[in-house]
């Protein structure tokens, strides 16, 4: 193993929840990586961690998770600047791609998400070849003020049992503007069958049944869903949408 030390992720994260109108799921993640991410990156260097469709069986439905990667607070602010700084509080020259959106999708939730430290960014994690035929996304609630302890938790302790299951924690992150007690990992399955694999083995592993009484312990409530990647998401490409994968004119 080398003794290089890997740089601190530094970054602010955009986690939306999007409730879906009818069969329009497909046609909101391509606009959203397709007609949105480009513009994003060169506008306000904002970069797209990852778009996916939630699995219903497993989550609410019709609904997708977007990521976006900012470049800290200062990017952040410069974002909400170039966004909001108008009188209608939209960029009038998005005004087509948010019509055209409005139209595919019902509202939702977003959060600012802090990342552990040694998590990967984007481009790290495309360049590693992270990916999943299936993601499984948790949401984990925990006493104020306990955040940091829980992800300390996973580094050190949950990480290394769930390799045994061939599952990459692909994010961990704490949420901001609020009292320190809610995290959300990101694990990246190879396949459908490792995640049924790990699922199966729950309650009689020994290393999983340890990490639940210890999950337990540490936290108030958990949940976890399925997710599956958009076409065009950066961890299926290795690489961040770009104008090249349009199929459809947009002049955005």
């Amino acid at each position: 193993m080398s003794d290089e030390v890997s740089p601190v992720n530094e970054k602010v994260y955009i986690h939306e929840y999007i409730d879906i109108i009818g069969h329009n799921r497909g046609r909101y993640m391509y606009h959203m990586t397709a007609n949105w991410s480009p513009t994003a990156q060169e506008e306000r260097h904002q970069l797209c961690y990852g778009v996916w469709g939630v699995v219903g069986s497993t989550g609410r439905w019709p609904q997708v998770v977007n990521l976006w990667e900012e470049d800290g607070f200062d990017g952040l602010a410069r974002s909400f600047a170039h966004e909001l700084g108008h009188r209608d509080l939209q960029d009038p020259k998005l005004a087509a791609w948010w019509a055209a959106a409005a139209e595919l999708r019902a509202g939702g939730v977003d959060r600012l998400l802090l990342p552990a430290p040694w998590m990967p960014t984007i481009e790290q994690a495309c360049s590693a070849g992270v990916r999943g035929e299936v993601y499984a996304h948790e949401q984990i609630q925990m006493p104020p003020g306990s955040s940091a302890r829980y992800l300390d938790f996973i580094h050190c302790d949950v990480i290394p049992v769930m390799r045994e299951f061939g599952w990459v924690l692909a994010g961990a992150w704490e949420t901001a503007l609020v009292d320190d007690r809610e995290c959300f990992l990101l694990w990246a399955v190879p396949t459908w069958q490792d995640w049924a694999d790990r699922e199966r083995a729950r309650r009689h592993h020994r290393g999983l049944v340890e990490l639940e009484a210890q999950n337990l312990a540490l936290t108030e409530r958990t949940s976890r869903i399925l997710l599956v990647e958009a076409a065009l998401s950066p961890m299926r490409l290795g690489r961040q949408p770009s104008r090249a994968d349009r199929t459809e004119d947009w002049d955005g």
